[in-house]
């Protein structure tokens, strides 16, 4: 097994020092994207698992964590949730936490991130197209402020997920897989290169250019939205509201393997692909 950033057993140690179960911890970002760059910072999510007395106590519950710290001059972050607030934001049309749910870049894993993979299917909706709607709109106004490459790759990065997901039903973040499915623009490669070599570079690209391409992909993501399968609601409500009860009045029963590998998705929503290596 390859380990892809060169770093799982640091991640790994992180994830076992925090102060309650952690069910699973992945990588996100750039690097599950597709297109990290030699500075690129390693932005790691997972899900934690608070005390039942730290929900029904006086206190305030740390339902978020996040620490950050530099490593072989690499800053890297975790972030995680408590189960509950998770599972919230998987039922909100959220497919930013479906994607770290389901990245094939697995730091920690257990039986209770294999129950939460094979329950994602039941989330997805047509509605989901909302939200890689208004991300792309998000990043290409920090493209227009910035002119920056970065938010350029994002852009075309969230609208091709947010297709191939009302295509297909299909969860997939890696851009290079993306491009190579969907008519995408022939320069999106060039891009990709010249990203991996400064995180913070100009685009080298005319505006009006990328303008008329990202026009095109949101009318195909309106387009893919209208014919979508995809149901309007959620249909895992029941079975996610009966799982975080039991893994909360259970606690964190399954085993943590400190991995970084890929990890099947079940239900027919395969995870990225074409980020990690084995």
């Amino acid at each position: 097994m390859t380990d892809v950033l060169g770093i799982g057993a640091d991640l790994a140690s992180v994830v076992g020092e925090q102060p309650d179960p952690v069910l699973f911890a992945t990588v996100s970002g750039a690097h599950l994207y597709g297109f990290p760059s030699r500075d690129s910072d390693v932005d790691l999510r997972g899900v934690h698992l608070l005390p039942t007395a730290d929900l029904v106590g006086l206190g305030e519950a740390q339902e978020t964590r996040a620490r950050m710290w530099v490593r072989d001059g690499v800053e890297m972050d975790l972030v995680t949730h408590d189960l509950r607030k998770f599972v919230r934001l998987m039922l909100r049309r959220n497919g930013y936490v479906l994607e770290q749910l389901l990245s094939p870049l697995v730091v920690s894993t257990g039986d209770e991130h294999r129950e939460l993979i094979s329950l994602a299917p039941g989330v997805l909706t047509r509605h989901h197209a909302h939200h890689y709607r208004g991300f792309a709109a998000t990043q290409w106004r920090l493209f227009e402020k910035s002119g920056e490459l970065k938010p350029l790759l994002y852009t075309f990065r969230v609208l091709l997920t947010g297709i191939h997901l009302m295509r297909s039903g299909e969860v997939q973040a890696d851009l290079p897989t993306l491009a190579g499915e969907i008519a995408s623009p022939a320069y999106l490669p060039d891009l990709i290169a010249a990203k991996a070599e400064r995180e913070h570079g100009a685009a080298d690209i005319l505006h009006a250019r990328a303008a008329e391409d990202v026009e095109r992909l949101h009318a195909l993501l309106d387009e893919a939205q209208d014919a979508s399968a995809l149901p309007d609601a959620p249909s895992a409500y029941e079975a996610l509201h009966a799982f975080v009860v039991r893994v909360r009045l259970e606690g964190a029963g399954g085993g943590r393997d400190g991995v970084l590998e890929p990890v099947g998705a079940p239900g027919g929503l395969p995870v990225p692909g074409g980020v990690a290596e084995r």
